[in-house]
């Protein structure tokens, strides 16, 4: 006789990973064809284990691996197990059987084993549910575009030739590789250097910071999958500069205060990127205070504050942004300039020393412009007093002279 299929015991699975990764139509798709799906799963397995080597990257939208084969493959291989091992009791009633069934309620099934969930709902993961997790997350970014967030732990160079460079972002167990020409945009002028140089330049100094992408082709067996910053960027701007909101106003516009992520820090001023572009601020703009180097202050990685002067959307393809970090906040000088008064002494630190002058920090985050002393110039970073000779409300400045350096010991 043919055996019947015997009922499985309620166990609450945890598919809130996987049911978050799928759009509607799909988990429709899921339930109603649920029984054909397992049965072309042995075909699908069979033409979608292409593997795409890790330098391979010319057609990486063309590697797309099938969720069933990933997913499904162990969930079905269980079922099947547990159906023939409970053979034709499956519709009888033994003592005790409602309890058990009660009891499963409140646990998961992982694997072979069962996990006694607090409510119902495991939160805790195995590192198969997590790697799991992971490649749901990677597969809804490459079949919807969903942008996915992470940060450039390494640059790497191609064994096959040293003229192009990787971005390296890791998303749990899987390797996260970009190109560079598609991880950072390059500039109009070369300056007579190689594209590839330049490029491998730029991305090196984002190392470090928190960038966008979204996945162009996974190859599961070996952990990589392969990306792009570009379009993600792409994606946001049309989202933030170009999208409106009910009243038909844009998201983003002028004197409108922001978070921007720091990509890249040089001597004269920083790289952010706000909603999908890179703007540059310079050092004026950097701090209300006279500062010498950007990279004792700001690193990539970091998540700063950020006013928005102007935006220039004339040319849809090339949207101008200017932003300023120190007009985010509140200008010091409004209220520290209540705590000096002419003709006193007080101490602070040398900020810069230019050919207008010497500044010094004083508390409160003001500098004052003092004349070179006659004594020789002082160092920057040594402490000295000064004496306030005038300070001047309406335009913010206060000017002093040295009348004393510390001797460092």
């Amino acid at each position: 006789m043919p055996r019947k299929k015997a009922e499985k015991p309620e166990v609450i699975e945890e598919k809130s990973g996987e049911t978050m990764s799928t759009t509607p139509d799909e988990q429709e798709g899921a339930i109603l064809s649920d029984s054909d799906e397992k049965s072309s799963e042995g075909t699908e397995g069979e033409t979608d284990g292409e593997e795409i080597p890790q330098t391979d990257l010319e057609n990486m939208e063309d590697k797309v691996y099938p969720p069933e084969d990933a997913l499904d493959h162990t969930r079905d291989s269980e079922n099947q197990s547990q159906s023939d091992t409970e053979g034709d009791n499956s519709k009888a009633q033994v003592p005790g059987e409602g309890a058990r069934h009660r009891r499963s309620t409140s646990s998961v099934r992982l694997g072979s084993s069962q996990v006694l969930a607090i409510d119902g709902h495991l939160v805790a993961e195995t590192e198969a549910e997590k790697a799991r997790n992971d490649l749901l997350d990677l597969m809804e970014s490459q079949k919807t575009g969903r942008i996915l967030t992470g940060t450039i732990q390494g640059v790497e160079r191609q064994e096959s030739g040293q003229n192009r460079s990787l971005a390296v972002i890791y998303h749990g167990e899987f390797k996260i590789i970009i190109p560079a020409e598609e991880a950072v945009e390059a500039p109009e002028d070369f300056r007579g250097r190689l594209p590839e140089d330049v490029l491998h330049d730029m991305l090196t100094k984002r190392l470090g910071a928190e960038v966008d992408y979204i996945v162009k082709g996974i190859d599961p067996q070996s952990g990589i999958a392969a990306a792009s910053r570009l379009d993600a960027m792409r994606a946001k701007r049309k989202e933030y500069y170009l999208g409106t909101d009910r009243d038909g106003n844009y998201r983003i516009y002028s004197d409108l205060c922001a978070e921007a992520r720091v990509v890249s820090v040089i001597r004269a001023g920083i790289f952010v990127d706000l909603f999908g572009l890179e703007v540059y601020i310079p050092l004026r703009e950097l701090s209300y205070q006279r500062w010498m180097d950007a990279a004792v202050y700001f690193q990539s990685g970091q998540r700063i504050l950020v006013k928005v002067l102007s935006v220039d959307r004339s040319d849809r393809n090339n949207i101008r942004v200017t932003a300023s970090v120190k007009q985010a906040g509140e200008n010091p000088y409004e209220k520290a300039l209540r705590r000096y008064s002419v003709g006193n002494r007080y101490v602070g630190t040398v900020s810069m020393v230019d050919t207008n002058g010497v500044f010094v920090a004083l508390d409160g985050g003001i500098d004052c412009l003092c004349s070179y002393p006659k004594r020789g110039r002082p160092p920057r970073g040594s402490r000295v007093t000064v004496r306030i000779l005038g300070i001047n409300n309406d335009s913010n400045r206060i000017w002093g002279a040295i009348t004393h350096i510390a001797v460092p010991r």
